[in-house]
C-alpha cells in the first residue's frame, strides 16, 4: 500500500443504530459479528479495515460486538465468531464464518459492489440547465 493510502476505520454498531446503518443501507453491507477477547477475530481486523478502504463508496463495512449486542447475535443465528453476514436491500445474502482471507470476502462482495458501480448517477449539469 502507498504511503498516500489511509485506512478506513471500521465503526461500530449497536442495536440501536443496527435498522438504519444496515437494514435501509442504500449500499450493501459487510457487518463483522466480533468480539475483543476472540484470536480470529483480532487478526480478521486488518484485513476488513483493507476491504472497506477498496470498497469505500460501494460496500459499507461495520461491525457488531458481540459482547455487547447478544440480541443481534441471537437474531441472526450467529453461532461462531467471526461470522460475516452480507446484506443488500435489508437482506442476508452471504455468510462468511470463521477467518476468511480478503480474497475471499472480495470475491463474495464483487457482484454487490459492480452493482452499485453501475448504477449511473444523474447527471446534474444536464438536469439544471435551461435549454
Amino acid at each position: 500500500m502507498g504511503k498516500n493510502t489511509k485506512m478506513r476505520s471500521i465503526p461500530e454498531i449497536n442495536g440501536t443504530d443496527f435498522e438504519a446503518e444496515v437494514l435501509k443501507s442504500r449500499h450493501p453491507v459487510l457487518v463483522s459479528f466480533w468480539a475483543a477477547w476472540s484470536q480470529p477475530c483480532r487478526t480478521l481486523g486488518p484485513v476488513l479495515d483493507e476491504i472497506a478502504t477498496e470498497c469505500n463508496g460501494r460496500v459499507k463495512v461495520v461491525k457488531v460486538n458481540v459482547d455487547y449486542n447478544s440480541y443481534l447475535e441471537l437474531w441472526f443465528g450467529i453461532q461462531s465468531i467471526p461470522t460475516l453476514l452480507c446484506f443488500v436491500n435489508g437482506e442476508v445474502v452471504a455468510t462468511i464464518t470463521g477467518p476468511a482471507s480478503k480474497e475471499a470476502i472480495l470475491a463474495i462482495l464483487k457482484p454487490f459492489a459492480d452493482a452499485i458501480r453501475s448504477i449511473t448517477e444523474p447527471d446534474y449539469e444536464m438536469t439544471n440547465s435551461k435549454a
